[in-house]
């Protein structure tokens, strides 16, 4: 894959352009604040960017920022975001819409090399890829909502296990059940998020999002 990274850090940013290549994909710009990076986009258009979310000026939220801009600007780019921490209000907006080729990961995963990899591999390919406390800090928000406290613990491990992307099989996986008790219970969520029905949208995205704007 082409692969643009945006990290302020020169340490960080060199050992991933270095991972990187080492595996193949193709780096045609590094940079270090979040407009370079959506100047890099236009000019080279590469398959995914990987970005750290608190960069040059301010060091707030730019690379959130400019991931929403190039979402906005570039649709078929994929985005893969980096934080030290879960930045609750950009987090949700970057999940709000098509999470197909988004991904958000927590800096200490990448320190687990295969982790980050597969995460790269997988929203790269169009899938998503969020990391688990992610996951459940912005659920946590949710937890005062009625049809998401109607959900069984179980109902739960499996939507916040949606949420980071995995399938049905990966879930089963994960949790020890077989592929068919996954899907029982992905319809029974359904069901108790009134998303049986739905139309014009994935129902798994909307199972994941649709509390999450509150």
């Amino acid at each position: 894959m082409r692969v643009i990274l945006a990290e302020d850090s020169t340490l960080l940013r060199e050992g991933l352009v270095r991972l990187l290549l080492e595996e193949g994909h193709e780096v045609p710009a590094a940079v270090s604040d979040g407009q370079a990076l959506v100047s890099a986009v236009g000019a080279y258009l590469p398959d995914i960017v990987v970005v750290d979310v608190r960069m040059p000026p301010t060091h707030t939220d730019e690379g959130l920022r400019a991931a929403l801009e190039i979402r906005r600007r570039w649709p078929s780019v994929k985005v893969l975001v980096l934080s030290q921490y879960v930045e609750k209000r950009y987090a949700t907006e970057l999940m709000s819409s098509d999470v197909s080729g988004v991904g958000y990961l927590l800096k200490d995963r990448v320190a687990q090399v295969g982790d980050f990899l597969d995460a790269l591999e997988r929203v790269g390919a169009g899938g998503a890829a969020f990391d688990p406390e992610v996951v459940r800090q912005l659920l946590a928000r949710t937890t005062q909502v009625d049809p998401l406290a109607r959900l069984t613990v179980r109902e739960r491990e499996v939507l916040e296990r949606m949420a980071q992307g995995l399938t049905n099989a990966s879930i089963a996986q994960e949790l020890h059940v077989s592929q068919s008790a996954v899907e029982k219970h992905v319809n029974s969520l359904f069901d108790k998020l009134s998303l049986s029905h739905a139309t014009g949208y994935s129902r798994r995205v909307l199972a994941v999002l649709h509390f999450l704007k509150s």
